[in-house]
């Protein structure tokens, strides 16, 4: 089996909608409701039916693409929505999960596997390669806001990651937030890449 991971690229994009919308739903999330403000993805995407793929493919043009693909044997199996935590307007002026600190740090929002390849090992490896994406940019230190839930995870929106899933990946819990995902408050964790 080999592993890969990659930036979403304007040339990757195919693959990341196989991933997060392999119908290609026009009014699918698109990774973008936990991202941007909707005024953003209007500006970015227009109006119309296609307005959320438009922005997307936008986002995927910048200077730091919006997240990675992970590849199992050249398939694109999953998708983390990364990037510096600046460039995250919804996260970056929440009031509910301020920063803790004037550390520059990545954060990762959302964390998708695609139908057909969960319990396979593909979130470990999705999480790394988007550390190590972060890393190469220059990234002090990697966040992500996952809850710990006492049962199975509500999985209808962005999927945040549990508190297992991240300490499997070398993140230490060093807050929490007034956030919550499926009932269960948000905790902030990180990994330290200096």
């Amino acid at each position: 089996m080999t592993w890969e991971t990659f930036p979403v690229t304007p040339d990757r994009f195919e693959d990341f909608a196989d991933v997060v919308n392999k119908n290609r739903r026009q009014n699918h999330c698109w990774c973008l409701s936990h991202r941007l403000k909707a005024a953003e993805i209007e500006e970015l995407g227009g109006t119309g039916a296609d307005s959320r793929e438009k922005a997307m493919r936008r986002l995927c043009e910048r200077e730091h693409p919006p997240g990675v693909v992970t590849y199992l044997d050249d398939e694109p199996v999953g998708w983390c929505n990364i990037g510096p935590r600046s460039e995250i307007t919804r996260l970056a002026e929440s009031r509910l999960m301020p920063p803790i600190d004037d550390v520059p740090v990545w954060s990762i929002i959302c964390v998708i596997v695609r139908s057909g390849f969960r319990r396979r090992g593909v979130t470990g490896r999705l999480i790394d390669g988007a550390v190590e994406y972060a890393r190469s940019n220059g990234a002090p230190a990697v966040e992500a806001h996952p809850v710990d839930p006492p049962g199975r995870m509500d999985l209808t929106m962005a999927f945040v990651g549990t508190k297992t899933m991240f300490e499997k990946a070398g993140f230490e819990v060093v807050g929490s937030t007034d956030a919550v995902a499926s009932k269960m408050p948000r905790l902030v964790m990180r990994r330290d890449l200096t």
